[in-house]
């Protein structure tokens, strides 16, 4: 027993721990609220209209509770393109977590990490990895190795579909690699009519069904779905820049867990 407690009783011991449970649950609640810091980041002075004119088609803070965020882990995001949601996680990792790029980072690179608070984010470079050979509708990507461990989380928005199947094999050996015990994938991507033939409107769509079996043959464990992305509207038919179609695509949002 605490020496201090010795001789006030049970009563004393049990608010005591009490107490310190408390001061526990407070401080975990304290590090992984991240409703208010994803809010604040989409609200900052600095962030393009051009960004926010996408957030109710894209519902950043719901999609990353369904991911399970929290503002203290090691996040990884895959292909960010313009930055769109490289914005959106850098300031919510600042201050508890780390948040590292890596491939297809060129443009983040010159553009956006230049910019005051993003000078935390780690960009492992491997986009020079990516390439498009002569007459394929896909890139793909050479052996690589992201050069990190034990990472909490692992996210990519709207990129699986640019690649060929072994790249993205590839691509996801190397995650679940990276991953920590019980590590979290999270994917977005345009959906694609299952088993649908390849032609040019589907080329930047993937088959659901396919994402599960390629993540399952790497190990993953498949977590859920989430219906936040479902476009009732979008009939699949169309490629996704097509304009009775852009900023509406049905998109699937998945999680997967390292064992």
């Amino acid at each position: 027993m605490i020496p201090a407690l010795q001789h006030h009783g049970s009563s004393s011991l049990k608010a005591f721990f009490a107490f310190a449970a408390l001061i526990l649950a407070g401080q975990a609640m304290a590090a992984n609220e991240i409703d208010a810091k994803v809010e604040a980041a989409l609200a900052a002075e600095s962030r393009p209209e051009a960004h926010r004119e996408r957030d109710r088609n894209r519902r950043p803070l719901q999609t990353l509770n369904f991911f399970g965020l929290k503002d203290n882990m090691r996040v990884l995001e895959l292909l960010p393109g313009g930055g769109w949601y490289t914005r959106v996680l850098a300031p919510v990792l600042a201050e508890n977590g780390t948040l590292y790029v890596s491939i297809g980072t060129n443009w983040i690179k010159e553009n956006v990490l230049v910019e005051p608070g993003f000078e935390d984010v780690v960009l492992l470079e491997n986009s020079a990895n990516v390439r498009r050979p002569e007459g394929s509708r896909y890139y793909a990507l050479d052996d690589f190795d992201f050069g990190v461990s034990d990472l909490d989380m692992v996210l990519t928005f709207r990129n699986l579909h640019n690649f060929d199947p072994e790249s993205r094999a590839r691509m996801n050996r190397q995650v679940f690699k990276a991953l920590k015990s019980g590590g979290l994938y999270g994917v977005v991507d345009h959906t694609k009519r299952h088993m649908e033939p390849e032609n040019p409107e589907n080329r930047r769509r993937i088959d659901p069904v396919f994402v599960i079996e390629e993540m399952l043959d790497q190990g993953f464990e498949f977590v859920g779905y989430s219906d936040l992305h479902y476009r009732a509207d979008d009939e699949l038919r169309y490629e996704v820049g097509r304009r009775s179609v852009s900023g509406n695509t049905d998109r699937f949002t998945m999680l997967f867990r390292k064992p």
